[in-house]
């Protein structure tokens, strides 16, 4: 008897296991990889730092905060002397996935966008000279760079290296949507499975695919209507001057998209409901009713991972050559 009701467990199994389809355009994350402990502990404390802005007040993690979903909720940033960013800041969950980085693609990867906001006037507004001089001002930071490269100078595309191998930890692993495509029946309800079923069938997945169902394409803002948006960015375009190019951004990551409101470049709609009408409409020309609404909402809720868990860096102090900060020009 024990043995039949052990066979039939496996055959309902097995049966679970072949209702999943193949071949689906979402692939699950994998857990990160760590081959370089002390490298990552090194660009975690890097990423913390808020003495790497002229304030001493604005770190990495002050506009993608790992409390938050790797992002601020916020429409823009806030930067140095309480300025306004120009643009939504993205998450920094999973980023290492981007075919590119910044909303432009204009960093190829992680460790060159790294370098950027530290000498932006508008986000750190440091330069790189300062911040290399206040890390070499404190004798545990020496300690780690040189343990770690092997050299006793500090260099930009050292600091850049270490953020960008702590960035690359930063992914989130076993969604409960993940956990379905792997074979778990029970990890998504029906109206989930249906909402996923429909987010296919309408066509969202010709932009949002691949393990973050995102971040592989540049795709123009407003392909059946236009976008309207006070926003002056103008995507691709600032960077190629070409008007084809004209509100062409990188296609942004779905994963843990319920955490990362407000949305869109310009931060503008903070309900995801309204961000899936908009998205139906503008980009593929269809009017969803609030019940298809609200079963892709809930197909996206699934898409929420494991999230960044480790203890928080313990920052070395600064001494008596360490630059001082400037908060209040």
């Amino acid at each position: 008897m024990r043995t039949l009701s052990l066979m039939a467990g496996l055959c309902l199994g097995a049966s679970a296991w072949a209702n999943v389809p193949a071949n689906e355009p979402v692939e699950p994350i994998a857990p990160a990889e760590i081959t370089d402990p002390a490298k990552v502990e090194l660009g975690k404390q890097l990423f913390f730092d808020p003495r790497l802005s002229r304030s001493g007040f604005i770190s990495c993690n002050s506009c993608h905060n790992l409390s938050m979903g790797g992002s601020d909720n916020l429409p823009s940033s806030i930067g140095h002397n309480w300025q306004q960013g120009p643009i939504n800041s993205p998450t920094v969950l999973n980023s290492s996935l981007n075919l590119a980085q910044f909303w432009d693609g204009r960093a190829a990867d992680l460790k060159e966008q790294a370098a950027g906001p530290i000498a932006n006037p508008m986000e750190m507004a440091f330069t790189h000279i300062l911040a290399i001089d206040v890390l070499r001002s404190i004798p545990q930071y020496r300690e780690s760079f040189k343990a770690v490269y092997k050299s006793n100078e500090i260099a930009l595309d050292e600091v850049t290296d270490a953020v960008a191998e702590f960035e690359k930890t930063l992914v989130t692993p076993n969604s409960r949507f993940d956990l379905w495509l792997k074979g778990d029946q029970q990890a998504i309800t029906q109206t989930e499975l249906e909402g996923y079923q429909l987010f296919k069938s309408i066509g969202c997945v010709a932009c949002h695919n691949g393990p973050a169902l995102g971040g592989n394409s540049f795709q123009k803002m407003g392909l059946v209507e236009p976008y309207e948006t006070s926003n002056p960015a103008e995507g691709v375009a600032g960077l190629t001057g070409k008007d084809a190019d004209r509100f062409k951004f990188k296609v942004p990551t779905l994963r843990n998209v319920e955490l990362t409101y407000p949305y869109f470049h310009d931060g503008a709609y903070w309900k995801l409901e309204e961000s899936v009408d908009i998205m139906a409409r503008l980009q593929l020309g269809r009017k969803l009713s609030e019940e298809e609404i609200g079963k892709i909402t809930a197909f996206l809720k699934t898409l929420t991972g494991q999230q960044p868990s480790f203890a928080l860096p313990i920052l070395p102090p600064s001494n008596n050559d360490t630059p001082r900060p400037q908060p209040f020009e």
